[in-house]
């Protein structure tokens, strides 16, 4: 028989935060190993769990929650949305500008397709989370990677994004706080942005799914706060914050310059119709998390788990021979580079492959998040402090290990 070939579409997707090396864990589990998993910020692996109230709300609520609801969402959620986002002082959002879904995921990817044409193309940060970059190419646009400087705190290099803006540019993606980096922009960076937006009259599409979870006493700025005269499509949801991945309850809120694009929004509105509706028994967590106690702050604070487990994963990482990696500010995750004369690495995922091999230990290559080069790995700094401690440690002794096979000495 003919053999039947996948969408021409997929030739330029990836997504290897659940790739190939994923499927050799899986295979050395079903062997009987234990593999310590640095690779995913699935929280309630690592013993987080969504607050009580939450819980319990969902489950009150589960007998109400068998029928479809409004394609965009419930109004109770939506307006807690809307609360929401004039604490974040965004201006103008009504009701009908806020949008439910399965995650911010499937809202990621709804803006994509009712936005590109072939050949369209939008700007996306390097390294990124991978899914923009799906969601761009599967659209049918083209994902024109901008450089985040790693000599500037991963932050976003102004000039490189102008050098890249073209006739065919519709729209710039902003991840901040960042994965993979942990980086935080600062308010006067994203002005900057917002500027060659309203410029160039591109849409901002700022992803801000880890606003809660910042160190250091660090603040968050929605870049939608800062005009009215860009067009600007915010993500959120209670994944991170609330430490809820497996709810899906995410959202997305069309804020700005929104006359104009009343095409692109009906557009919107289409596929969310198309879809029926968000799953309703996480929408019912969603108003319930934003007004009830913020957990996520003692995590973060000073003596919070989170807190221990960032200044613990970056001191073990930074004590390798060769390994450097900027403190993260934010999120669950840090970007470890490894000196390219000391670790001459050719093939970043067979590097991860050959670590879980020897040391059943489970990271992402710097590739996979379409970084450029091979010297970068994401870990995740969730697992507790014991487990850290052995996960990094056997990346240390694996590190020797090539050392020595490469001729370098320590």
């Amino acid at each position: 028989m003919r053999p039947i070939q996948k969408s021409k579409k997929l030739d330029d997707v990836c997504y290897d935060i659940r790739g190939p090396v994923l499927e050799k864990a899986r295979q050395m589990e079903e062997e009987g190993h234990k593999i310590i998993k640095l690779n995913i910020g699935n929280l309630a692996t690592f013993g987080f769990d969504a607050p009580d109230e939450i819980v319990q709300d969902m489950i009150r609520n589960m007998s109400n929650a068998s029928g479809y609801t409004d394609s965009k969402g419930m109004f109770a959620p939506r307006k807690a949305i809307m609360q929401y986002s004039q604490e974040k002082k965004i201006a103008g959002v009504t009701i009908d500008d806020i949008y439910l879904g399965n995650g911010a995921s499937e809202l990621i990817v709804m803006s994509m397709n009712a936005l590109l044409n072939s050949g369209d193309e939008v700007l996306v940060p390097s390294p990124d989370y991978p899914l923009w970059t799906a969601a761009v190419s599967l659209s049918g646009g083209r994902p024109v990677h901008y450089v985040c400087d790693e000599q500037a705190d991963w932050f976003p290099d102004i000039n490189d994004i102008k050098s890249k803006i073209n006739a065919n540019t519709r729209a710039i993606v902003v991840i901040n706080p960042n994965n993979p980096t942990g980086a935080l922009y600062p308010v006067e960076l994203l002005q900057q942005i917002v500027e060659l937006a309203r410029q160039h009259q591109l849409i901002i599409f700022a992803d801000e799914i880890y606003d809660k979870v910042l160190y250091d006493g660090a603040k968050h700025t929605s870049m939608a706060s800062l005009a009215d005269d860009v067009l600007f499509i915010t993500f959120n949801g209670l994944s991170k914050n609330y430490r809820a991945c497996g709810y899906r309850a995410g959202w997305m809120i069309v804020s700005g310059e929104k006359r104009h694009a009343k095409d692109y929004i009906e557009g919107l509105n289409m596929l969310a119709s198309m879809r029926l509706c968000a799953n309703a028994p996480g929408q019912y967590a969603i108003q319930t998390a934003l007004g009830g106690y913020q957990s996520i702050d003692d995590l973060v604070g000073p003596g919070g788990r989170l807190l221990r487990q960032r200044d613990l994963a970056h001191k073990l990482l930074t004590e390798i021979p060769g390994v450097t990696c900027v403190k993260p500010k934010s999120a669950l995750y840090m970007f470890p580079r490894l000196d390219p004369k000391m670790y001459p690495i050719a093939d970043d995922q067979d590097f991860a492959y050959q670590l879980l091999a020897e040391e059943s230990v489970l990271i992402v290559q710097g590739t996979g998040f379409n970084c450029p080069t091979t010297d970068h790995f994401r870990v995740v700094f969730l697992p507790n402090s014991d487990d850290l401690t052995v996960a990094i440690g056997r990346i240390a002794h694996f590190l020797e290990g090539y050392r020595r096979r490469v001729g370098i000495a320590a």
